[in-house]
């Protein structure tokens, strides 16, 4: 007959992963990770790339409009509205990777520069992308 007491889980062995056995399957973990990263580097430098692709075409758009109202095209980019979000290098609420700037602006055409303010792959090498009145965007320094 069973009898309606709790059942003591004090007094006998409850099975179980030791601490040693938890501690080694985290070792083999890391070691597989720091395996992969190099892999995953590039990808994770094209993806922060967008950022940079994304905020050129918007400045373009607006130096464009800048140009229907004023018939030139301007070197400041507060003047044609693009508003830079905070850089992460400048506090912990930055989200921003890429600082934009006029490089060069006539009354034909222009230069917008998005230069990275991290080095992504840590190789000392920042990625720099650029965009032209023709919206051909190019990158000029590969990371």
């Amino acid at each position: 007959m069973k009898s309606n007491q709790p059942t003591n889980l004090f007094g006998r062995k409850v099975p179980a992963y030791t601490l040693t056995e938890i501690l080694v399957v985290l070792v083999i973990i890391g070691i597989l990770v720091l395996l992969a990263l190099p892999n995953l580097m590039p990808l994770i430098t094209k993806a922060k790339s967008t950022e940079a692709k994304m905020q050129l075409e918007h400045a373009h758009q607006l130096e464009k409009a800048y140009f229907y109202e004023h018939s030139k095209y301007s070197n400041d980019l507060l003047e044609i509205g693009f508003t830079q979000e905070k850089l992460t290098t400048d506090g912990a609420d930055g989200k921003a990777n890429y600082r934009l700037e006029v490089t060069s602006a006539t009354q034909t055409g222009f230069v917008i520069r998005a230069t990275a303010v991290v080095d992504f792959d840590g190789d000392g090498t920042f990625n720099v992308w650029e965009i032209d009145q023709e919206k051909n965007l190019k990158e000029v320094i590969q990371d």
